[in-house]
């Protein structure tokens, strides 16, 4: 077993599928799964599954992927000495919801990565989670504190939800003066059976008996066709700024505050590029509406 073999099985352990983790490795496909099963064979144990979607941890690799990331960041930290945040280095893998990711996380990395010129992000930004225990990325923005698993967790910020319309749509519908009026009017939001946290379920916390009649599991889809004139929709402040013109209606009825977590694996938690990332998310997040 050598490192060169480790570092291997931990970029397929990250991208899945071989032909990804080859490119990045500058090797072709056969070599880097001859790679893994000669680690497989030296370890006695399976690290993968191997599955139509590509390979997936299983219970022995995702431990190995553990020790091995944390081998490979601590090395990073020797090299860079990380006693100096100037001289930080390497590579952060940062989950996140698919609005905060999009639309007030990747403007920012611009100026993350001009301070720090030797820290790379990979930014995940999904209709969905990323999970850290699984090491699918070393760090992950939450809707809900996570309450098991390995992490270091930290509240990066609150924010508020509320129901906006554009004037296109206002102006040819009924005037929205109470929630009842809401029943004649069409309402955007998500696929219920794709919602992935409890979290994201306001309308029966706010609006209980009506059912959206246009949806996405995208809350960027779902400001679109808000922004279009297409229907009413509960969105994130933070997303409804960023379109000329939305009217926040019913403001004294209509309001959901949520708040975002940062979990860390407990393994990276304390590098210094981890820990130069997620103070400036608290930086970047500060004021969130």
């Amino acid at each position: 077993m050598n490192w060169d073999d480790l570092r291997i099985f931990l970029e397929v352990s990250r991208r899945s599928k071989l032909e990804h983790a080859a490119a990045h490795s500058h090797l072709d496909p056969t070599t880097v799964s001859r790679r893994i099963k000669r680690l497989e064979h030296e370890l006695g144990l399976t690290l993968f599954e191997r599955t139509r979607r590509g390979h997936a941890l299983t219970p022995a690799g995702e431990k190995l992927a553990a020790r091995v990331e944390a081998m490979e960041s601590l090395s990073l930290d020797i090299l860079a000495d990380s006693s100096s945040e100037k001289s930080a280095a390497g590579r952060i893998r940062l989950g996140v919801t698919e609005g905060l990711g999009s639309g007030v996380i990747a403007p920012k990395l611009g100026t993350f990565k001009a301070r720090h010129p030797q820290i790379d992000v990979d930014l995940i930004a999904l209709s969905g989670f990323v999970s850290v225990p699984r090491r699918q990325a070393d760090m992950s923005i939450l809707l809900a504190r996570p309450s098991a698993g390995r992490l270091k967790v930290r509240k990066l910020a609150d924010y508020s939800l509320a129901l906006y319309g554009a004037p296109a749509y206002l102006d040819a519908r009924p005037p929205v003066t109470s929630r009842e009026d809401l029943q004649d009017h069409t309402l955007i939001g998500y696929v219920d059976d794709l919602i992935y946290s409890a979290q994201l379920r306001y309308f029966d916390e706010l609006l209980p008996g009506l059912t959206p009649h246009l949806c996405s599991p995208s809350i960027l889809a779902q400001q679109e066709m808000v922004a279009s004139g297409a229907g009413l929709g509960i969105l994130p402040a933070f997303l409804a700024r960023r379109v000329p013109g939305l009217v926040r209606l019913l403001p004294d009825q209509i309001q959901v505050e949520r708040s975002f977590w940062l979990s860390v694996h407990e393994d990276v938690a304390g590098l210094t590029r981890n820990r130069l990332l997620a103070d400036y998310l608290g930086e970047i997040l500060h004021d969130l509406p």
